[in-house]
């Protein structure tokens, strides 16, 4: 049955190999299960049904990119979109999370449009390499941000906006055990590093009464109130149509940019052989769409998925055993809720030095690249907002190349994109 569905031997794999990728895979991104109830429910949703929603966005888009695409890839909420989701969206503009929810539902109908139409191909051709760079590195910064003040090792500070934290209260030192503890499990190539850090300082956490066991083990817990709670009439609101344009934007640099570096990792992708990328396109702009709907922020591909590519998985029954695992995950929802928002900040904050690495693909030789990517980055951060990185980062880009006369330089999806946050801020109320 394996053989006739994923092809196995075409692709010089076996379910032993590809069954251990899929455990790989999933120990270094299962901490999502943990994080994002986390961050999302800082909103007001439930945090126990954004367990069950993560849980089974997750499951649900793998399952997709199993049968469809036939991709080792893993599908789960994404980091920097669940942050943009309920710290700009939500906590800045001041929207309702039933129409952010509804906001991601319609980006995840347009990112479904332009992945049919061709027109998703067309943005990312067009959108220059440093930009895009710069919007990886300026999540991780918004990210890092973010990881700081939840572990309290940044606070607020009327003199300077911010200022260092008590270095020796309980949390701000198991947040800094906690992110030494990944940090070096995952140099040393241990699988499961992020989780593995996470579960230790919960029971540190535990061990010495700083946070309460409720239990590992229960029936999962009911998902009505984030089912099908989405505002799709409220996102139609003028002020949210930017934010749909930052969502599709992110989705088609964050979920296409990962696919196809895992793909090539594990040569699917080879140039002058046929692939199916445009199937794995498709499964993950449908994942969204059906995120939305269970309750969570934009569903995506995981760069974690390269581990299990290192592992052997080639083909769509790594997927599988991510989803199967996902599904399994829904039993431990005590667990879940044990763990204290200081041992998730060091995840947050470890992904957010990751993502950095983005930062080294801009061109800094050239100004008129260097200087919008820097913007784009500088501005997430410092204005607590992922859309106003974005809309610097593409409004000063095409100005500073049209004003060095460079209007070649200017794709005209870049120059689209431009226009429209131009027009987003000079209307905006």
């Amino acid at each position: 049955m394996f053989e006739r569905l994923f092809k196995l031997q075409e692709h010089g794999t076996s379910v032993r190999t590809e069954v251990i990728a899929g455990f790989t895979t999933f120990l270094t991104m299962c901490y999502i299960i943990f994080v994002n109830p986390e961050i999302l429910s800082t909103t007001g949703m439930d945090r126990n049904a954004i367990f069950v929603a993560t849980c089974l966005a997750a499951a649900l888009g793998t399952f997709i990119m199993a049968f469809v695409a036939n991709w080792p890839i893993g599908m789960a909420p994404g980091m920097g979109l669940n942050a943009f989701f309920a710290f700009t969206v939500v906590a800045a503009l001041g929207y309702t999370w039933q129409q952010a929810l509804g906001a991601v539902f319609i980006s995840g109908i347009i990112f479904l449009i332009l992945t049919v139409t061709g027109v998703r191909s067309w943005l990312i051709r067009g959108i220059p390499k440093s930009l895009q760079s710069a919007i990886a590195a300026g999540i991780g910064m918004f990210l890092g941000l973010i990881a700081l003040i939840n572990s309290g090792i940044v606070v607020a500070n009327p003199a300077t906006t911010v200022g260092l934290g008590d270095l020796t209260s309980a949390p701000v030192l198991y947040a800094i055990l906690g992110f030494f503890i990944i940090a070096t499990l995952d140099t040393l190539k241990v699988r499961g590093a992020i989780l593995i850090g996470i579960l230790a300082i919960t029971v540190l956490s535990m061990m010495t009464g700083q946070s309460e066991f409720v239990g590992v083990f229960s029936i999962p817990p009911s998902i009505a109130p984030t089912f099908m709670q989405l505002d799709i009439i409220g996102a139609m609101h003028t002020g949210l149509l930017h934010v749909i344009l930052v969502l599709v934007l992110v989705e088609v640099f964050d979920a296409t940019g990962t696919m196809i570096g895992v793909a090539k990792r594990a040569r699917l992708i080879d140039e002058g052989k046929p692939n199916r990328l445009g199937k794995a396109l498709l499964a993950d702009s449908t994942a969204i769409v059906a995120g939305s709907v269970l309750g969570t922020s934009s569903t995506t591909a995981y760069v974690e998925s390269a581990s299990g590519v290192q592992a052997g998985g080639r083909t769509g029954l790594t997927a599988l055993v991510i989803g199967v695992l996902f599904l399994l995950a829904l039993f431990i929802s005590p667990l879940a809720a044990s763990v204290p928002v200081y041992a998730t900040a060091p995840a947050l904050l470890y992904v957010a030095c990751l993502m950095m690495r983005e930062i080294v693909e801009v061109d800094w030789s050239d100004t008129t690249e260097a200087t919008p990517a820097a913007l784009t980055a500088f501005a997430m951060p410092f204005t607590y907002s992922i859309a106003n990185g974005l809309a610097i980062g593409f409004i000063s880009y095409v100005v500073l190349k049209a004003c060095t006369g460079k209007w070649r330089h200017i794709h005209p999806a870049t120059l689209l994109v431009a226009i429209l946050f131009v027009i987003k801020y000079a209307i905006a109320e």
